[in-house]
């Protein structure tokens, strides 16, 4: 049997933390978690400095495409905290789609998508720095998008008013998260990577 000569990770990326190996800014990067990723590694898609959960990286450049350009769409599911109780009215607004500002002064309307009411998992430790959020009225839900236009979860619960206070990416089809904690690496095997992630022409 052929051995591939690319890997393939998940990621429980931080808090604070942005999705790259070098920046020319201050910042926390994915150098600093402590794993011996080969050398040509690099992040698939992004989650921003405050955002946290599954960060998907690998050696192979054309995950990307497959993944995120190619004709079928895929599902990532995130769990969202936000301020204040939610009805289940704006539940409704979100699973239809609202209007979230685009580039150029634009607007534009996201498609439906799946929005429950949920909780914290238990394995999802609270922020320590973040504690008097805890006691602020919020809400939890769990959305499953499959467009991912810029900050787009944040843009759709604030435009509702309902301020996101906390954004954790769970899972990308069947590619979970799990409970690794933060900071935690789990590396895949080639096909079963692309089978979690519902990618059937990566042989092509």
């Amino acid at each position: 049997m052929e051995t591939s000569p690319h890997r393939y990770f998940v990621l429980h990326k931080p808090f604070n933390m942005v999705s790259q190996f070098i920046s020319p800014d201050n910042v926390h990067l994915l150098g600093e978690i402590d794993f011996p990723f080969p050398e040509g590694t690099h992040a698939i898609g992004r989650l921003d400095n405050h955002s946290e959960g599954l960060l998907l990286l690998t050696t192979n450049k054309r995950v990307t495409r497959l993944l995120f350009q190619g004709e079928k769409p895929h599902e990532r599911t995130y769990l969202v905290k936000v301020k204040n109780v939610i009805t289940e009215e704006s539940l409704e607004q979100l699973r239809n789609g609202v209007l979230i500002s685009a580039s150029h002064g634009t607007w534009y309307k996201t498609l439906p998508c799946k929005v429950i009411l949920t909780e914290r998992p238990a394995h999802i430790a609270p922020r320590p720095r973040y504690n008097e959020w805890e006691a602020m009225p919020h809400s939890w839900i769990e959305m499953t998008l499959t467009e991912g236009k810029f900050h787009q979860v944040r843009k759709m619960v604030d435009c509702l008013r309902h301020r996101c206070l906390r954004l954790i990416r769970t899972s990308i089809e069947d590619l979970e998260l799990g409970t690794l904690p933060p900071g935690g690496v789990k590396e895949y095997a080639e096909e079963e990577f692309f089978r979690l992630l519902k990618i059937d022409n990566w042989r092509e």
